[in-house]
């Protein structure tokens, strides 16, 4: 039998629950090394004495290497398989990440950036790889979605470390937090397999044999009769054919704005509250921390809903509402609405993420699906760089005034929420088949 049709028979076991641990720590880490420039950006930006514009360019740069390594990870993996590829990207994020804390100037900080950008962006497809091959069909979905779920708990992460460490220590030492995701290489090493997947890809059956009885996934290994299933044919092209290429316009818009508004919000948000706000850096951190917490119930929210309004209706409606919270912070002054507000975004924005997380995958057949998926994140990378540097040109030529950032954040919601709500097909209650065809 497959690869496929052995691992469909297994019923959950420890080693899943072990899976589903290593790898939700694999991306929760990486999302907190990819955040913590944004607690350390406004004393950065006191320190070199850097203009909005200038210190959003830097923030940028790890954008840049985030798409740099998305695009290069997967060639990698064909080549050298997942386990090593990730291994490897995950210490370039950690160590680089780690280094910003020495950079004696603007220009290493800048070449620290991309380069950690490149391991970081590398990284953060792979977890939700595994996760979306081992268990049967019937839990990959809550399996997958709770790993992705754990980017907000680095985002927490990162805003925490800040808080303890930044007031204290200096901007500095909240780098220090990128090194402790290393103590997780041993773990990683002895507990995590290769991608069945690739080794069926190799012909490698005497190691999916190995793989299979190292980890308890079979009785009597040796006596399996492995086969290869023939792998299906992708081509890129495809997702531009008749059938497809809405679908792909409408993922490519909302990966776009999604990626677009959270990182230039969240990415500035300490230094909003810190320039404009008047809180010194401790108040500062305290308030993105408890916005930052407000994101949890967000994604749960839409999760646990997604599948009784349905994906279109929760993007929809969750695209639309922060579009909406995003214009009234721009034209408010208030201290009290400002955060009010603040809070609304990060919990209709987070809530948006967990349907496109479910969404993308759907709207492709099995031979596309991951051609398809990562042609969306990858444009979601290109507005990942822009994000920081367009907010922060935008805060500049406003002189620090919130109107016109928000305004375009508020645009960039409602520009999305009305593509998928006009444009947008359902997903919910069909089988992958059924909504291929």
């Amino acid at each position: 039998m497959s690869v496929v049709e052995i691992l469909e028979k297994q019923p959950l076991k420890g080693f899943h629950f072990i899976l589903l641990a290593l790898t939700s720590l694999v991306y929760a880490s990486t999302a907190m090394n990819v955040m913590l420039i944004a607690v350390a950006l406004r004393p950065i930006s006191v320190e070199w004495g850097l203009d909005p514009a200038s210190a959003g360019i830097l923030g940028s740069y790890g954008y840049v290497g985030m798409f740099v390594g998305a695009l290069s990870s997967g060639f990698i993996a064909d080549r050298i398989g997942r386990k090593y590829t990730m291994l490897a990207m995950f210490i370039i994020g950690s160590v680089f990440t780690g280094l910003c804390g020495l950079a004696p100037n603007y220009a290493v900080m800048a070449v620290f950036r991309l380069i950690a950008g490149i391991g970081l962006g590398g990284t953060l497809p792979l977890p939700g790889v595994y996760m979306s091959e081992y268990p049967p069909a019937r839990y990959r979905g809550r399996f997958v979605g709770i790993v992705e779920t754990s980017w907000v708990y680095g985002a927490i992460l990162s805003v925490f470390f800040g808080y303890v460490l930044i007031p204290q220590y200096g901007w500095r030492a909240a780098f220090n937090a990128a090194y402790i995701p290393l103590v997780l290489i041993p773990f990683l090493i002895a507990y995590l397999p290769e991608s069945l997947r690739f080794l069926e890809k190799k012909g490698r059956i005497e190691e999916i044999r190995k793989v299979l009885g190292k980890y308890g996934l079979v009785e009597r290994p040796g006596e399996i009769e492995v086969t290869l299933a023939p792998a299906p044919k992708s081509d890129v092209r495809k997702i531009f054919s008749r059938s497809y290429l809405r679908r792909t316009l409408i993922l490519w818009v909302l990966w776009a704005a999604l990626v677009y508004t959270y990182h230039g919000i969240f990415i500035w948000l300490p230094s909003i509250y810190s320039a404009k706000l008047g809180f010194t850096i401790v108040k500062s951190l305290f308030w993105v921390l408890v916005i930052t917490l407000i994101q949890v119930p967000g994604y749960y929210s839409a999760a646990l809903l997604l599948d009784k309004i349905g994906r279109k209706g929760i993007l929809s409606i969750y695209l639309a509402v922060s579009g909406i919270a995003c214009l009234l912070l721009s034209t408010t002054t208030d201290v009290n609405l400002i955060l009010l507000y603040s809070g609304v975004i990060s919990f209709f924005n987070l809530g948006a993420w967990a349907a496109l997380y479910t969404y993308t995958p759907e709207l492709y057949p099995t031979e596309l699906r991951g051609t398809g998926s990562g042609a969306a994140a990858s444009i979601g990378r290109l507005a990942g760089i822009a994000a920081p540097a367009a907010t922060g040109y935008l805060f500049a030529v406003s002189r620090g005034d919130l109107f016109y950032a928000f305004l375009v954040f508020s645009l960039v919601h409602l520009v999305a929420a009305a593509v998928v709500a006009g444009f947008g097909e359902e997903t919910k209650g069909k089988t992958l088949e059924e909504i291929a065809r």
